[in-house]
């Protein structure tokens, strides 16, 4: 029953950022909130100081489970799984990018279909986000905060970001539909368990959605962004990780 709770309560508080994430109507507008900004660095000081260390030892399974199977070429390609995350969220955002400024959109925002593709990326992502809060399960409390705090900071930048783009579209349908992805995630790690090496891929192009979707909100000139912000959160989180 505890390790039960440790992982649910965590998943509750995500559910709540999606739902109600949109009430905080001060972190909306340009210039960028600094809220926004700090919440972003905070996302990406987790992946540098948590996940990309992770990765580290994940690589020694990719390597077994490579040789296992006579892949020898993937033996040291773990971090090759961030890029295929990064490249894969630039694609989908680009894609809604210039669905919009192509005026290919409505007054609701993209096309129903860029929607669904976008959403649908999102869904994934998510279910991966509630899949992986079982990997803390087995660690101390605290690992389980550190993994909370950076994932609902950056849920909290990825749906204003979706928003903008989405409209009223994504704040009837888009944000329920991630819920239930994050909700079936977290049911899989209930039900099943995948290889410390897949575990470890799974988490590599987790990290390069993460760093890709905080830096493609942070860097357009029109969003008039604050660095220090930005700076601030990455360094008090740093901080933090590396303090306790």
């Amino acid at each position: 029953m505890r390790h039960f709770l440790l992982t649910l309560l965590p998943l509750v508080g995500l559910v709540l950022v999606h739902l109600f994430g949109y009430r905080l109507k001060f972190l909306a507008g340009i210039p960028r909130s600094i809220w926004l900004s700090g919440a972003g660095g905070v996302s990406v000081a987790y992946v540098f100081l948590h996940l990309l260390p992770e990765l580290q030892e994940g690589q020694r399974h990719v390597e077994e489970a490579a040789q296992s199977r006579g892949l020898y070429f993937l033996e040291h390609h773990m971090y090759l799984m961030t890029l295929v995350g990064l490249a894969a969220f630039y694609g989908v955002e680009r894609m809604a990018v210039t669905s919009r400024r192509e005026g290919k959109g409505t007054e609701e925002g993209t096309p129903a279909s860029v929607f669904w593709v976008h959403i649908g990326s999102f869904a994934l992502y998510n279910a991966l986000i509630g899949y992986l809060l079982h990997q803390r399960e087995a660690q101390e409390f605290q690992e389980i905060l550190f993994y909370w705090v950076a994932m609902a900071l950056h849920f909290l930048v990825n749906d204003f970001g979706l928003r903008e783009h989405h409209k009223e579209r994504y704040q009837s349908a888009g944000r329920w539909f991630l819920v239930l992805a994050l909700a079936v995630g977290w049911a899989l790690g209930l039900v099943a368990e995948v290889s410390e090496a897949a575990t470890a891929l799974l988490q590599a192009f987790l990290a390069g959605g993460i760093v890709l979707n905080v830096l493609k909100e942070e860097l357009p000139e029109e969003r008039k962004s604050k660095f220090w912000a930005f700076l601030v959160g990455t360094a008090v989180y740093s901080f933090v990780l590396l303090l306790l």
